[in-house]
């Protein structure tokens, strides 16, 4: 089975069409430009050593050459054989506001879809770390215990909107809580053993008014979890739509009549990251900071979670790598011009 380590790479084929419409183009506008001062039939006389089919097997190949480079670079790879490894990782909970603030739209989409987007891309720089989620608003829930199951959190990640929890208001200090219960903290059942291969990330804008969240950051790293922060949103107020039906309606009002604002408070979970020992970072619409929190994260202790098999795949880039220099050679070593020593339409006639 041949799979391309960097499949992104292969979208450059969709130029290589492009590039072949631009040239039959070109051909047709410079023979247009021709007819202009001279008939169709008088080109054999005009440009004798004229070649009609040595540019298209030129460009043809420099094409095709183009096309095997685009391959080689993409790295196409054969599973050879499978190789038994340990897996050693790290315990991450994932704290997820769903407030209705986060649908407030200072960064876009809006704060939510943009928390989600940086939780998934966080899945895809991640190894063999177990994750676990935890959504929160007034109070917080479980929604995905502690596994290595990638693509279960992520599809449990599409489905959380904010009409998950019905008591609004934003408790982080309970979805920290919830977080070391995902580590096995509280469990009757379990003996808790410290390890600093832990932390808890939080994603929220920081509006806190529940709870004491620097309390539970600081129980958190007291029992060597790290509490890490990440901000959505924009430091500038920014009304909070509301919607029926899937349409927006208009905006939050408050008893008065006045439209209610909401902004990223910064220096809440700033604070909770220092109680927590942990890192803050704020997302924007061009970075949502994830790659901090990915270093801290390989930078915890890492534990080991037994052995699995893996595919051990074999690099074949060589192959579309020396087809690409082949065609290039036969691409020198067609001239644009018939050679008039060596003309192969002569030769056949002269043998007959």
């Amino acid at each position: 089975m041949i799979h391309f380590e960097h499949p992104n790479i292969l979208w450059l084929l969709l130029l290589i069409p492009a590039f072949v419409g631009l040239w039959i183009w070109l051909q047709y506008r410079n023979r247009k430009r021709l007819e202009q001062f001279a008939d169709r039939s008088m080109f054999g006389r005009l440009i004798p050593d004229a070649s009609r089919w040595r540019p298209a097997a030129k460009f043809g190949l420099i094409m095709l050459a183009a096309a095997f480079l685009i391959l080689a670079v993409a790295n196409p790879q054969e599973g050879s054989k499978m190789v038994k490894g340990e897996r050693m990782g790290s315990d991450i909970a994932i704290c997820l506001d769903i407030s209705n603030s986060m649908m407030a739209e200072d960064i876009q989409p809006n704060r939510l879809e943009r928390s989600k987007r940086a939780v998934n891309n966080l899945l895809n720089e991640l190894g063999s770390d177990r994750i676990s989620l935890i959504v929160f608003a007034g109070s917080s829930y479980i929604q995905m215990p502690l596994t290595s199951d990638y693509s279960a959190v992520k599809l449990f990640l599409d489905q959380i909107d904010c009409n998950l929890i019905s008591v609004q208001g934003t408790a982080i200090g309970d979805a920290i809580e919830k977080g070391m219960e995902t580590f096995g903290y509280g469990d009757e059942d379990r003996e808790w053993v410290k390890n600093k291969g832990r932390a808890i990330i939080v994603i929220s804008d920081g509006e806190n008014f529940e709870d004491d969240a620097e309390a539970a950051a600081r129980k958190a790293a007291s029992e060597d979890i790290v509490v890490c922060t990440m901000g959505m949103g924009l430091t500038e107020g920014t009304p909070i739509p509301e919607y029926r039906n899937g349409q927006r309606v208009g905006y939050k009002k408050d008893s008065q009549g006045n439209t209610v604002t909401t902004h990223l408070d910064e220096a809440t979970l700033t604070a909770i990251a220092h109680a927590g020992k942990g890192i803050y970072v704020r997302a924007t619409n061009i970075n949502s900071g994830i790659q901090e929190i990915v270093r801290l994260i390989e930078g915890l202790e890492k534990d080991h979670y037994g052995e699995a098999m893996f595919s051990e795949y074999e690099s074949r880039y060589q192959y579309p790598l020396v087809a690409a220099l082949l065609c290039l050679l036969a691409e020198l070593l067609i001239f644009e011009r018939r050679n008039k020593k060596f003309n192969l339409d002569k030769i056949l006639k002269e043998s007959k």
